[in-house]
């Protein structure tokens, strides 16, 4: 490329700045190789960041919480010397409902218990077995989130011993859960949570997880397992975790980071990268949008998968075949977030005397299950739902860093609200957005009357917004759909879910369209720099 400046050879460098990104560089740099993290914006993380709202009020960019972080992740990089400081309150979930009741999950089973036979003694009964199998049934998965699917085109020796060790770990389910197992994960989440419960309400509360951030409704096939690959690796259980980051998630952010410079790594911002570069079959660099050219032996990739071979890769090197699959990955997001700058707490009266402890955690309106299938049948046909389901959190209320510099008693509210489709039937996002945000506000209205006369600032994210801003193709929060067809050795293609892109050697995924998918995990990051890490060690 006449008149550019190439750079001396990497090692490794790392498209894009997230927290996966961060994990992969922090354990490469560990591992001894020389690695370069290349990240668009001025800010690490992505959408694992705090942002500021308005002056003195800041919220997380769009994930709340970051109780699903690998705790090996967490060990392995020393992130509390980092200054990663963690807090859990005792309650994960509040559900309210307008009629004044509540489903309220604790991180206690047996206080959950019995908060719950006021709605229903069967559902009271039936909650401890439930969030036994679905930590019995996410240990597995989190094991097979653990391992590199293994290699359909030519399985090797290591490919068998994972396999014993996975078959050895199914086997410890017992007979009856590894029955079940192989029973729900096709399963709707509404199925899996029916077998348990009668009440509606408590229904909805813990089939919500099984759609969160995902373009499905509680009756679509396959949903069960984006349940319990929540619960995978963490102790959520039935109700989920619900865990914070002193600082919202860009602290999270902040303490990958200092971990990764401090193993050796080099951070960029501000170095948006243009291009992927390829000799003969192989990555050998990337190519900046400054006109920079940086070599490395391999080319890491913390983007969406699509992003990455659609838009980064010469569509001549990638081949009309893997072209054509890669952009047929579904990214389909309908997820905005609704950020609220509140001037003081607001009252949801199904939380009655207690008050703000219940609302510490994840705040979860979904009247019932066909309420959620109704909201979602609104993005089948390019609607946004204009009675969508949230969830919420005051995250000020653990963190008041969140609001410091701002008035006395002020508060932000975090709200995730679905069903929100990238493309819009009628109209655009431009002239469309506000009117979500109203739509929000309403079904908060309806649990927490008056919260709209405390509003003092508001921002409404579309799904473009997310994909402008933080990269998200489609707005997608997780990189790919996480079904059944985009899982393990599916994700994102078959045949290119070993964190290796085939037919371009040195290219590897390590952001959360690769196995074992999305949310703020690390799991993906840690994997691919296992794999990269053996790669580049052989070739010496």
């Amino acid at each position: 490329m006449t008149g550019t400046k190439t750079t001396a050879a990497w090692d490794a460098v790392i498209v894009g700045g997230g927290h996966n990104a961060l994990v992969t560089a922090a354990y490469l740099s560990k591992g001894g190789l020389r690695t370069l993290v290349l990240e668009r914006r001025e800010r690490l993380g992505g959408a694992a960041d705090t942002t500021e709202l308005s002056k003195g009020f800041r919220v997380p960019a769009l994930a709340h919480t970051v109780g699903r972080l690998r705790p090996s992740v967490h060990r392995d990089l020393d992130l509390k010397a980092h200054g990663l400081v963690l807090r859990a309150p005792d309650v994960r979930v509040f559900a309210p409902s307008p009629d004044g009741r509540a489903v309220t999950l604790l991180d206690d089973v047996g206080r959950t218990a019995d908060g719950l036979r006021a709605l229903s003694a069967a559902d009271a009964d039936a909650y401890a077995g439930f969030d036994r199998l679905v930590r019995s049934l996410g240990r597995f998965l989190d094991e097979l989130g653990r391992s590199t699917p293994v290699d359909v085109k030519a399985p090797g020796l290591g490919d068998a011993l994972a396999g014993l060790k996975l078959g050895r770990t199914f086997r410890g389910l017992g007979r009856r859960d590894s029955q079940t197992i192989l029973r729900v994960l096709p399963m709707a989440v509404a199925d899996f949570v029916a077998e348990a419960f009668e009440s509606d309400a408590v229904r909805a509360a813990l089939a919500w997880r099984g759609v969160r951030y995902c373009a499905v409704g509680p009756w679509s096939a396959g949903t069960a397992a984006v349940l319990l690959m929540d619960a995978a690796g963490n102790d959520g259980g039935a109700a989920g975790d619900s865990i914070f980051a002193v600082g919202g998630p860009g602290a999270l952010t902040a303490a990958l980071a200092s971990a990764a410079r401090a193993a050796g790594a080099e951070i960029r911002t501000g170095a948006e990268v243009t291009a992927i570069t390829t000799r003969e079959g192989r990555a050998t660099g990337v190519v900046l949008a400054s006109g920079e050219e940086i070599a490395a032996r391999a080319v890491v990739s913390g983007a969406d998968p699509k992003r990455t071979l659609v838009d980064l890769v010469d569509p001549v090197a990638l081949g009309p075949s893997l072209g054509w699959r890669a952009g047929n990955i579904r990214t389909p997001g309908v997820v905005a977030k609704v950020n609220l700058a509140l001037k003081k707490m607001p009252v949801f009266p199904a939380a009655g005397g207690e008050g703000e402890r219940l609302l510490r955690g994840r705040i979860v309106v979904a009247p019932g299950i066909d309420a959620m299938e109704r909201a979602f049948d609104a993005s089948k046909v390019g609607g946004f739902s204009e009675t969508p389901i949230l969830e919420a959190t005051i995250p000020s209320l653990v963190d008041p860093l969140l609001v410091d510099g701002a008035k006395p008693g002020s508060h932000v509210m975090s709200v995730i609200g679905q069903y929100a489709p990238y493309h819009l039937r009628d109209g655009d996002w431009a002239s469309s957005a506000e009117a979500f945000g109203d739509a929000v506000m309403a079904a908060l209205e309806g649990v927490a009357p008056g919260i709209g006369k405390l509003v003092t600032h508001r921002q409404v994210l579309t799904p473009l917004d997310l994909e402008r801003d933080y990269g998200l193709t489609g707005g997608h929060p997780l990189h790919a759909e996480p079904g059944l067809d985009q899982f393990y050795a599916w994700r994102p293609m078959f045949g290119h879910g070993r964190y290796r892109i085939g037919g371009i050697d040195g290219l590897y995924l390590c952001g959360s369209g690769a196995h074992p998918g999305g949310g703020i995990t690390g799991g993906p990051g840690q994997n691919a720099a296992r794999e990269i890490l053996s790669d580049l060690k052989k070739r010496r």
